[in-house]
């Protein structure tokens, strides 16, 4: 079996390794790739193809990784090519989803839920071609959502605007702490309701939203385009991602 990764950035780049099988090979390619996932790519037992063209014709699933603002522009690029199963792993809005799904016979809408280099992410999916894909209960935890289009990336949208709001509030009180000389006391006091462990997880969430503030910025964007109420803290977020 060959599944073809669309991009591979760290999403991609971790799948790879936890979807070891016997009869399954990883294709991608480096076409148009930056300097990073060229070294990411060459960090990966992948097989790697001139173009991705190339690798979604001869793929039973196709798996697009890529950013939000492109992922709509992606599926049309390469719909003429997939025969397989299309596998949106994006942090879409559930409008996009549907737009991709009109391209598709076989799309699925996915999510991945926690930390994809720790050794529990969990594969939520929906749509009627869902179930083709619990194959993948051997590498990692997958839950089928339902059959309609739209709503794993419901999910992933309804956490993305707590972490990522939360993210960016984090950055703002450890700034204003650390310019007062007191971030080591704020982390104390918070780990006293938070919990020991927060300090570090709160390091690593603000480490990884500055380090892809951009990707970021671009999901509340989906959030705040797709939910119609008055996403006040998600707005203020957006303005402080946008700053950094």
């Amino acid at each position: 079996m060959n599944i073809a990764f669309i991009g591979f950035g760290k999403v991609a780049f971790y799948l790879s390794k936890l979807i070891d099988g016997e009869n399954i090979n990883i294709i991608t390619s480096a076409e148009n790739r930056s300097d990073n996932t060229v070294e990411l790519i060459n960090k990966s037992d992948v097989e790697v193809y001139d173009t991705f063209k190339e690798a979604v014709e001869i793929s039973d699933i196709t798996v697009s990784l890529n950013s939000p603002s492109s992922a709509l522009k992606v599926a049309h690029k390469y719909k003429d090519y997939c025969s397989g199963i299309y596998l949106d792993l994006n942090n879409i809005s559930p409008e996009t989803s549907i737009k991709i799904s009109q391209l598709y016979d076989n799309f699925v809408d996915g999510a991945i839920i926690g930390k994809i280099d720790s050794l529990n992410p969990i594969l939520y999916l929906a749509g009627e071609k869902a179930g083709d894909l619990l194959f993948l209960n051997d590498f990692l935890k997958v839950n089928i959502i339902s059959n309609n289009i739209g709503d794993a990336s419901k999910l992933k949208l309804l956490r993305s605007t707590y972490t990522k709001s939360l993210s960016a509030l984090l950055i703002e009180c450890t700034n204003l702490a650390r310019k007062y000389c007191l971030d080591e006391e704020f982390f104390d006091i918070l780990s006293l309701t938070e919990g020991d462990d927060f300090k570090e997880k709160s390091l690593s969430r603000i480490n990884n939203t500055l380090n892809a503030s951009k990707r970021k910025k671009d999901e509340l964007e989906e959030i705040i385009s797709y939910f119609d109420d008055d996403l006040i803290m998600v707005k203020a977020a957006h303005e402080k991602l946008s700053r950094l």
